[in-house]
Order: structure tokens, then C-alpha cells, then sequence
């Protein structure tokens, strides 16, 4: 006796009763799964990056207009980031940087952030070495993560 196969073929109308309902709530349903698909497909990054050692503002105590030398701060701080040639002396520049970043990338869409910031403190002396003045700036813990939106 011959055996009979009986071969079902899918059509495109019956697509969506088999994964259960209307043409539309497939296509709903198929929107859904690519939208949880493409942010399994994404990623994020975040990134910080310090240069320079950081300085303490109370090593400024120790630091007199008048009295205080450029061998004095030196001791304190290190060697400065810059030297600035003044036409009445230098200026010692000491740098602290921070910055931060964040970025998320998408299938088709990327958003990025980075953001800088610094610590500076700045010291004047005259044509004889000896500290005149000195400016300082503390910004550097100010740094954040953040969205570009």
C-alpha cells in the first residue's frame, strides 16, 4: 500500500494566526522584539582621565607674599606644569585636569559627552625669585557624567 503525504504550506495570511493573532499585532509584535533586540545591540562607555597630581589649597598657607621663594614652592608643589617669562619675573603655573566622559551608542544613533575641567594655581615673583602674589582656581572635582541632551 502506498503512503500518502500531506505537505502544509505556509502562507503569508497564515503567518500571523500562527504566531497568535491579527496581521497587525504581529507586525506590533515583530516592532517590539527589534526595538529589545537593537538596545541588546547597544553600549556604553564611560571614561575619566586625570593628568598631573592634584594639590592640596592648605599648602598655600605656607606660602607668604614677600617671604616665600620660588625654591619654597617648588619644594611644596613640584616641578610647574608651565614657566611663564614676565618682563618683571615668572609666573609658575601648576595644573590639575579632570575629565569625563560618557557616550552611548545605539544601533543607527550615537550620543557622546565629555567634559574637562581644572585646578590651577598660579604664582607670581619678582626679578629676585621671591613670591609677589598668587592666584588659585579649584574646579576639578566639579567634572561630571552626563548626557548630551
Amino acid at each position: 500500500m502506498k503512503k500518502e503525504h500531506h505537505y502544509h504550506y505556509a502562507t503569508p495570511g497564515c503567518l500571523p494566526r500562527f504566531f497568535g493573532g491579527s496581521g497587525m499585532k504581529f507586525i506590533g509584535n515583530v516592532i517590539v522584539a527589534l526595538g529589545v533586540i537593537s538596545l541588546c545591540a547597544s553600549c556604553a562607555m564611560f571614561g575619566k582621565n586625570k593628568e598631573h597630581h592634584g594639590f592640596d589649597a592648605r599648602w598655600l598657607d605656607q606660602c607668604t607674599a614677600g617671604t616665600t621663594t620660588a625654591a619654597d614652592v617648588v619644594k611644596l608643589f613640584g616641578a610647574p606644569s608651565h614657566m611663564v617669562k614676565l618682563s618683571n619675573g615668572n609666573a609658575y603655573v601648576y595644573e590639575c585636569s579632570v575629565s569625563k566622559g560618557m557616550g552611548i551608542w545605539l544601533v543607527l544613533l550615537s550620543f557622546g559627552n565629555y567634559e574637562t575641567q581644572y585646578d590651577r594655581a598660579v604664582f607670581f615673583f619678582n626679578n629676585k625669585d621671591i613670591l609677589t602674589h598668587y592666584g588659585l582656581s579649584k574646579h576639578a572635582g566639579d567634572s561630571s557624567y552626563g548626557l548630551p541632551f
